[in-house]
C-alpha cells in the first residue's frame, strides 16, 4: 500500500490514549513528547515534502474541464472521457491527466462569493479576504517559512513565469518579511507567451546573473565579496531592522547558490529532448519540467502559472487550447514524478481564483462564477480516485 510509513504514524484515538497514559505515568508532559516527535519526524529524510501549485489566473471553467455536464444545453461542445477510475469522467482534451486520476482528488464544491479577480486571487492564495492594512503571506511563503532549510543553497519558494497582471500583493511574503519572498524565474507579463511554442527558448526560464562570470577568477570574486561586505556593514549597523538583515540573508543565499552545483537544476538542456517534447515546448510545459527538477533538489514550494482563463468571449476555443497545454505539462509531470518515486511526497494543487458560469453567454463565453467551482489535488499521498462535493445536473 502507498504511504505505509505515513499510515503507520497516524494516531487513532486508542494510540492517543495509550501515549497520553504513559506520559502521565512517567511525568512526561504532552508538550515535551509531542515536540520531540515533531522535531524527529520533520528532520527525517523520508519526511521531506514538496508542493507544486499550478495557478490558473482568470478562473478556469469547471464545466469544460473536471465537472462536465454532457448533453445539457449549456454543457458546451466538449465530450467527456473515462479516466483510470471507473465513474469519473473529465474533458476529452485531457487524456494524460485522465490516466492519472487514481492519484488525484477532484473538489467540486468550492465556494467563496468573491467574483473580483484581485480579491478572489488574494483569498485563494493567502486564505484571507483582503481587508485593512494587513499584508498576508501567500501560500508559497507560508510553506517556505515552515519547511525551508536556511542552510541550503536552494530557495524555499520558487515562482516560475508568474505574470502578476493582477493581485500582485497575493504573490508576496506579506508580514513574514522578504526572507520568504519567492525566487522569480521567467517572470513574464504576456499571456500569449504561455501558449505559443514559437515564443519559447531556454532563456525564457533562465535565472539572470546566476553564474559567476568566467572572466572573474576565484581570488577576484572573493575580493569583490569582501568589498561588498565592507561597504554594507556600516549602513547595517546604523540602520538595524528587517530591511538590511533581509538583504544580507538574500545575498548570502544567492552567493551560496551561485557557487553550488544546484545551479544546474535550472538548466533544462540537460534533459532528454524526447522528454522535453513530451512536457510541451512552451513556457508552461517547460515550467513543469523545471518544477520536477526543483523537487529533485527538495525545494519545498514551486509555483507554476498557465494564464488566459478569463474566457468571457469565445470560451471553447480558448479552453481547448489551454487544456491541451495543461494536459501535456501536468500529465507528464505526474508520470515523471511517479517514475522517480517522488509523486507520493509531492502534492500538486490545481486552482484558479474562481470558476465560470454554467450558462453560456451570447458572446459564446462564460463569466465569473464563485458559487460552485472546482479545484484538484494530485500526488502527495492523498486518497486518489475520489470526488468531493457535487453540482446538480
Amino acid at each position: 500500500m502507498k504511504n505505509q510509513m505515513n499510515n503507520a504514524m497516524r494516531f487513532d484515538r486508542r494510540n492517543w490514549m495509550r501515549i497520553a497514559s504513559v506520559s502521565a505515568a512517567t511525568g512526561m508532559t504532552g508538550n515535551t513528547w509531542l515536540s520531540s516527535l515533531a522535531a524527529d519526524t520533520s528532520d527525517h529524510p523520508q519526511r521531506r515534502r514538496s508542493c507544486i501549485l499550478l495557478w490558473m489566473p482568470g478562473g478556469p471553467s469547471q464545466t469544460d474541464t473536471f465537472d462536465m455536464k454532457p448533453n445539457h444545453e449549456n454543457g458546451g461542445p466538449f465530450k467527456s472521457i473515462p479516466t483510470s477510475v471507473p465513474g469519473i469522467h473529465i474533458s476529452e482534451h485531457m487524456p494524460r491527466i485522465a490516466k492519472q486520476m487514481d492519484h488525484m482528488a477532484i473538489i467540486r464544491s468550492m465556494q467563496t462569493h468573491e467574483a473580483d479577480h484581485d480579491r478572489a486571487a488574494f483569498y485563494l492564495r493567502t486564505g484571507y479576504k483582503p481587508h485593512g492594512g494587513i499584508q498576508y503571506p501567500s501560500i508559497g511563503s507560508l510553506v517556505a517559512h515552515q519547511f525551508d532549510d536556511p542552510s541550503s543553497a536552494m530557495p524555499g519558494f520558487v515562482s516560475v513565469a508568474a505574470p502578476r497582471l493582477a493581485s500582485d500583493s497575493s504573490y508576496g511574503s506579506g508580514y513574514l518579511g522578504p526572507n520568504y519572498s519567492p525566487m522569480l524565474v521567467g517572470n513574464t507579463s504576456n499571456l500569449a507567451d504561455f501558449a505559443n511554442p514559437d515564443r519559447f527558448t531556454s532563456e525564457r526560464l533562465a535565472v539572470p546573473e546566476l553564474h559567476i562570470p568566467e572572466s572573474i577568477g576565484p581570488e577576484q570574486y572573493a575580493q569583490r565579496l569582501e568589498m561588498l561586505h565592507r561597504l554594507q556593514q556600516p549602513f547595517a549597523e546604523q540602520h538595524p531592522g528587517i530591511g538590511p538583515a533581509a538583504v544580507k540573508i538574500a545575498q548570502e543565499r544567492a552567493i551560496r547558490l551561485a557557487a553550488s552545483p544546484f545551479t544546474k537544476a535550472f538548466e533544462l538542456s540537460g534533459e532528454p529532448e524526447s522528454l522535453r517534447e513530451e512536457y510541451g515546448m512552451n513556457i508552461f510545459g517547460q515550467s513543469c519540467l523545471l518544477a520536477r527538477r526543483l523537487v529533485d533538489k527538495q525545494v519545498p514550494f514551486i509555483e507554476l502559472t498557465l494564464g488566459g482563463w478569463d474566457t468571457h468571449i469565445d470560451n471553447f476555443t480558448a479552453v481547448e487550447q489551454l487544456t491541451s497545454i495543461l494536459d501535456r505539462g501536468w500529465g507528464t509531470l505526474m508520470r515523471d514524478l511517479e517514475d522517480r518515486g517522488l509523486l507520493d511526497s509531492t502534492l500538486i494543487v490545481w486552482m484558479g481564483e474562481f470558476g465560470r458560469t454554467p450558462r453560456i453567454t451570447q458572446a459564446n463565453g462564460r463569466d465569473h462564477y464563485p458559487n460552485a467551482w472546482t479545484t484538484v489535488l494530485g500526488g502527495g499521498g492523498i486518497r486518489g480516485g475520489t470526488v468531493h462535493g457535487a453540482t446538480s445536473a
